[in-house]
């Protein structure tokens, strides 16, 4: 490939790969921290771009049609004939005014290819058995555009177009022209495309998206499926992602490193300096600096460092994470000219060989879970307010902290994390020092190192080849890797994920050591290393299901029970028992919070998603959510299972089982005593029953007094649905959500476990269905029709307003005679709207 000068580069907006450019807005989209009236403070949502600089969210009003991987003729022509693109330069689809009256209107994020229907092929098992690849050509490849107005006052500003992220081949054009092309599923790119715009004038954007070939192993989805935005600058601006605050703790004191870049695009040389304003969470002043002038040409850049001190800062910690916000501005000529407001926090995190991990000096167990991205209904594209959903999850177990499985998170998630007082271990994709691969993890670390959530960085996940038979290469690009991060962020760790005995390869680099499962190895590496720090970066890999009591592989099924797991992977118990009993271990991260599609282990068709959530892909608990509660939460836990309805299996004998971290739980089966059992630590107590109808009830002892009960009655059939929504009140923005539950009970008003009744959901007023699901790995129903059956229960449904305030009805109802169907109405509030185009 021929070498592109910057100046031409960023005139032309080309960029080739990740690694041609690395260059972003420098707008800190993180998360909401100050509110202002009529705006929801729980909602996650980007970061408003600070004056003069314009930043407009860039989802609403795009058209989509499915192009074709193999035939021309149906992929608008493109790729048909390079002597006649080589005459005209034209891409007419790209162009306003062009007829797309066959196009379907959507918004963004958007994701295809959890649209499509399930197809029975083994090659396709790993991503969840969608329509994706060289041998589905016509679902593989998508084509969206967008017309949109650039008004005339715009004349001398530069623009740019800004993805957050695209599954995965993509090209964009504007105005008929050719811009530049991304080949990540998950890091972000943008051009500028100030010279192809038409001011004054109606333009269109259009991107070609080719899910032909996947990044992972794992559902990765098809589209745009992340924001896209549009930002306006001056000429004069900060570079993207050049600003950094590093916050060190000196006594009661936060001492704070400040950095920028400032780019000059102009045609002359500007006099700039900077100047940052550190505001606290109530958007009071707390400290400022400035840098001194320096004289920046025309084309030309400089760097800007300052210094500046919070006297007793606001920790971020997991239970108040507080957070600050630095307004750096660029001034010239009296006037500013570009400012950006970037959210950090101020706190220790720290490793130790001997005693594991410290949060702001204070020992502190990881209790983490590796995720995917994607979530019923929705796939991959999720809106904002379902990460904060994902995040709360999580936490009502005790999780505290998130592996990025396996590459660069969305702005939004870490956002939530950030927020919420969720720790990270950010990870990116592609293992390699190559310049693609040292671009992308460039990116990663400049996009995400001032998040206070981020306590260590992961250079990649078990790269076999790497740590084996490529062992001394590997050795050689990690260090490569990990030297770039240190140049980076000199203030975090860095790691990888690796399935082996630590001994070679990649691992030699590393700052700290994680294991994935092999609990045979981390005790003899800590005698080997006993100045290393070690963790579990991917622990468990447990299998269950939800409401499920029998392994039966002719159905696909799998128990529930903390019992099953891979050959190479762990119970619940018995990983835990083995990180949470060792101070030297850090802690660990288990594979998965949440179920995602692909990955159906231990079975294959017709099973479509993974086993190995501790909740369901709809965040349902399943009964091991109820152990990590109990040994990873200081409240009380008593949690009785499994239910007691099994009508058919009157004299069986069903295990029951507590989980709990009282000190003794009594059974009590229709009145009678089965006696108490003293819990273990980091255990459960179970009983075996002979199953007749009634109830069975759990009594909790704690030093010698009855504190808690749970009961569970055998029900009768379903008479009624139930209908609840998480929230009753969103934001009328058109990107808020609600989060609503279907469940079914009899004519007691007693929950049903075991109903599989299908439910069809009717929404009208101010907001659309945008996905249903039910956890059940094996359901192959439409995640976008409005219907779902329960699956042992539950069913959830999505539900997006619009940007009208009102409300919402929801129905739920079914087909199956008797049964009452249930609403639920949901209020839409008026409130400022972030910009937009």
């Amino acid at each position: 490939m021929a070498r592109i000068s910057r100046r031409n580069l960023l005139r032309s907006g080309l960029a080739l790969s990740t690694s041609s450019l690395i260059a972003r807005s420098a707008w800190a989209r993180t998360a909401v921290l100050f509110p202002s009236e009529g705006q929801a403070a729980g909602a996650i949502t980007a970061q408003r771009a600070t004056a003069p600089r314009e930043q407009f969210l860039f989802d609403f009003g795009w058209k989509f049609i499915f192009g074709n991987g193999n035939d021309p003729s149906r992929d608008l022509g493109f790729g048909k004939s390079q002597e006649d693109f080589a005459k005209t330069g034209d891409f007419k689809f790209a162009k306003a005014g062009y007829d797309d009256a066959k196009w379907r209107s959507l918004n963004l994020p958007h994701d295809w290819a959890v649209e499509l229907p399930f197809v029975r092929d083994h090659s396709l098992q790993s991503h969840g058995f969608k329509p994706l690849g060289r041998s589905y050509p016509e679902t593989s490849v998508g084509w969206y555009r967008k017309e949109f107005e650039i008004p005339a006052s715009d004349a001398g500003r530069r623009v740019a177009l800004e993805f957050d992220g695209a599954i995965r081949d993509v090209l964009v054009f504007v105005n008929g022209c050719f811009i530049g092309r991304s080949d990540s599923g998950y890091v972000p790119f943008r051009f500028d495309i100030t010279d192809f715009l038409a001011v004054g004038a109606k333009n269109c954007v259009a991107a070609r998206v080719d899910a032909s070939f996947g990044d992972g192993w794992f559902y990765e989805g098809a589209g745009i499926y992340r924001h896209v935005w549009l930002t306006k600058s001056d000429a004069l601006h900060l570079e993207q992602w050049e600003s950094f605050v590093r916050a060190e703790l000196k006594g009661d004191a936060a001492a704070l490193t400040l950095g920028t870049m400032v780019t000059n695009e102009g045609k002359d040389a500007q006099s700039a300096n900077v100047k940052w304003e550190i505001l606290d969470a109530a958007g009071k002043t707390v400290a400022t600096a400035e840098a001194p002038a320096q004289q920046i040409a025309a084309d030309g850049a400089g760097t800007f460092t300052a210094t500046a001190r919070i006297a007793r800062p606001a920790l971020w910690s997991v239970e108040v994470p507080n957070l600050y916000a630095a307004v750096v501005s660029v001034v010239a000529g009296g006037m500013v000219r570009d400012a950006e407001r970037v959210t950090f926090g101020v706190r220790t995190a720290r490793f130790d060989a001997d005693r594991g991990f410290f949060l702001n000096g204070k020992h502190v167990k990881i209790q983490g879970t590796c995720n995917h991205q994607d979530h019923a209904g929705v796939g991959a594209a999720l809106p904002d307010r379902l990460q904060a959903f994902r995040v709360g999850v999580l936490q009502e177990m005790g999780c505290n902290a998130v592996r990025t499985s396996h590459n660069m998170p969305t702005p939004e998630f870490v956002a939530a994390c950030e927020r919420m007082g969720m720790m990270m271990m950010c990870e990116t994709r592609q293992m390699s020092s190559s310049p693609e691969g040292l671009a992308q993890l460039e990116t990663m670390i400049k996009r995400y190192r001032n998040s206070p959530s981020i306590i260590l960085w992961s250079i990649g996940n078990e790269e076999w080849h790497l740590q084996n038979d490529m062992a001394e290469e590997g050795a050689k690009i990690a260090a490569t890797m990990v030297r770039r991060c240190h140049e980076l962020d000199p203030a975090r760790v860095v790691s990888a994920a690796v399935n082996g005995d630590n001994s070679k390869g990649v691992s030699e680099a590393l700052d700290i050591i994680g294991f994935n499962y092999n609990l045979k190895y981390p005790d003899g590496y800590h005698k080997q290393h006993p100045t290393k720090a070690v963790y579990g970066s991917e622990t468990a890999s447990t299998l269950s299901q939800r409401g499920v009591y029998q392994t039966d592989p002719l159905r696909n099924t799998v128990s529930a029970y903390d019992m099953n797991h891979t050959s190479w992977s762990e119970l619940a118990e018995e990983w835990w028992t083995f990180y949470g009993t060792r101070e030297w271990l850090a802690g660990g991260f288990a594979w998965t919070g949440f179920d995602y599609r692909g990955e159906p282990t231990p079975y294959g068709w017709p099973s479509i998603n993974s086993n190995f959530g501790i909740v369901d892909m709809c965040g349902f608990p399943k009964d091991n959510f109820f152990y990590y509660k109990a040994w990873w939460t200081k409240e009380p836990v008593l949690y009785l299972f499994p239910h007691w309805t099994w009508e058919g299996r009157e004299g069986d004998e069903i295990p029951v089982w507590v989980h709990s971290n009282l000190d003794e739980v009594e059974l009590l089966v229709n009145g009678k005593s089965l006696g108490r059992k003293t819990v273990p630590r980091l255990g459960h107590v179970e009983w075996k029953v002979r199953y007749e109808p009634g109830k069975i009830v759990a009594h909790g002892w704690k030093d010698g007094k009855l504190l808690l009960t749970e009961e569970r009655e055998t029900t009768g059939p379903v008479a009624a649905l139930k209908l609840t929504a998480d929230r009753v009140e969103i934001d009328a923005d058109g990107e808020d959500i609600t989060m609503l539950t279907v469940s079914a009970a009899d004519s007691q008003g007693r929950i049903v476990p075991t109903a599989d009744t299908l439910v069809d959901f009717k929404v009208a007023g101010e907001g659309a269905l945008i996905g249903v699901g039910n956890g059940d790995p094996n359901c192959q129903e439409s995640d976008k029709k409005p219907r779902r059956s329960l699956f042992n229960g539950l069913a959830q449904a999505i539900v997006q307003s619009t940007r009208k305030a009102g409300t919402i009805e929801i129905e739920a109802s079914t087909k199956t005679g008797g049964v009452t169907p249930a609403k639920v109405a949901v209020t839409t509030k008026k409130v400022e709207l972030r910009p937009s185009v």
